[in-house]
């Protein structure tokens, strides 16, 4: 039970190997409604939506709270977190999962205080590894997002007060 209980709380924290972008969610041809994937954990709108609409998930299905619906007439793109099952999953992250697993069932079940120090600290490596592994696999750069990106694409100050390109 603990090992899906941690399972399931790291993966809802969105890596790269479990997220996937410009996912296609449709409205049911009935109700109108979008129904969400029963293994999805986390649904976020791209930016193309951003202004449009604001949804939150509520009974496995999307809400518009700008709209107080859920109704919705036309597709939207999101960005998407799934929950795989544990074998599923890349080996770093399986790791990690274990040995924090490990650590909250001898903490509940005998609570030392010198294992609980041993298995955070082999806990701790092996969040680092996942980390790095994260790293590695996704490929994030500050030019991901436009927000972060604009800090290094703001120009000069005099093309902006003049409203001119700078000369070189």
């Amino acid at each position: 039970n603990i090992l899906d209980e941690v399972n399931k709380d790291v993966q809802s924290r969105a890596w790269h190997f479990n997220t996937e972008y410009d996912v296609v969610l449709a409205p049911d041809a009935e109700t109108n409604q979008m129904t969400l994937p029963t293994n999805a954990s986390r649904v976020d709108l791209e930016d193309v939506n951003a202004g449009t609409k604001d949804v939150v998930e509520r009974g496995r299905k999307l809400y518009d709270k700008k709209a107080h619906s859920y109704t919705f007439t036309e597709s939207v793109k999101a960005t998407v977190a799934y929950l795989f099952e544990f074998v599923d999953i890349p080996e770093n992250a399986r790791r990690y999962i274990a040995i924090r697993a490990a650590r909250i069932f001898q903490d509940r079940m005998v609570g030392s205080p010198d294992h609980h120090t041993f298995n955070l600290r082999d806990e701790l490596t092996a969040l680092s590894d996942l980390k790095e592994y994260e790293g590695d696999t996704g490929d994030h750069t500050i030019f991901d997002n436009y927000d972060v990106f604009r800090i290094v694409d703001r120009g000069s100050v005099i093309s902006r007060v003049t409203g001119t390109a700078a000369k070189p």
